[in-house]
């Protein structure tokens, strides 16, 4: 499957803010977005002011970056958010944030999205006793989410924990950074999502 994997300052860049697509690290005063405020290429430093469209598309754009998830998934998450009831855009951020790679991001078993992701493929991720390795598998309030035994004392979680040990994980999880596990307490709700995504711009351009 395609997944871009070029530089991640570049894709922040793009967008106009921070991202935190390299986690932590983002905190960093040399972060490429203050240094250089434009978008990256030829013509990145050309004013331009967005129609409505493009702003509906830089909104996806940016979530789909966030997440780490390409387009027909993330169009997939999309017809499924409108397929249920409640409000889509708040249905799709919560089908986003309840993906495993996320879970165990917010949970602090990676420093970003991205690792957490390449934790999970690398078979270092149970759910509930039993071995997942797909990213997107989506959790359930219950499961319990963890850092398989004979990995936990493996150097790159010692180095990842002191990273992420003072992380606050969101009020929907119970996190154990101690033992490398987590528990789904309940669905998130919106106010309890801190990433800086206006879905409703996002139903809007579905909705055409």
């Amino acid at each position: 499957m395609a997944r871009y994997i070029g530089s991640k300052c570049k894709q922040c860049r793009r967008e106009g803010k921070k991202l935190f697509l390299k986690g932590e690290r983002c905190y960093s005063a040399a972060c490429a977005v203050e240094k250089r405020p434009y978008a990256p290429g030829q013509h990145g430093q050309a004013k331009s002011k967005l129609s409505e469209y493009g702003l509906q598309l830089r909104e996806k754009q940016k979530a789909k970056r966030i997440y780490g998830v390409l387009e027909g998934p993330f169009r997939t998450y999309f017809k499924k958010a409108d397929r249920q009831a409640g409000i889509t855009g708040e249905n799709l951020l919560v089908q986003l944030e309840l993906r495993l790679d996320n879970v165990a991001y917010r949970l602090g078993l990676g420093r970003s999205r991205t690792e957490a992701r390449q934790v999970v493929r690398h078979n270092l991720v149970l759910v509930n006793g039993k071995r997942v390795n797909i990213p997107s598998y989506q959790v359930r309030v219950g499961d319990v989410i963890e850092i398989k035994e004979d990995a936990k004392s493996f150097e790159r979680f010692k180095l990842i924990t002191e990273v992420t040990a003072s992380r606050i994980v969101p009020e929907w999880l119970e996190g154990d950074i101690e033992n490398l596990r987590g528990t789904v307490k309940a669905i998130p709700a919106r106010d309890q999502i801190d990433t800086d995504i206006e879905e409703t711009l996002i139903v809007e351009l579905y909705s055409k």
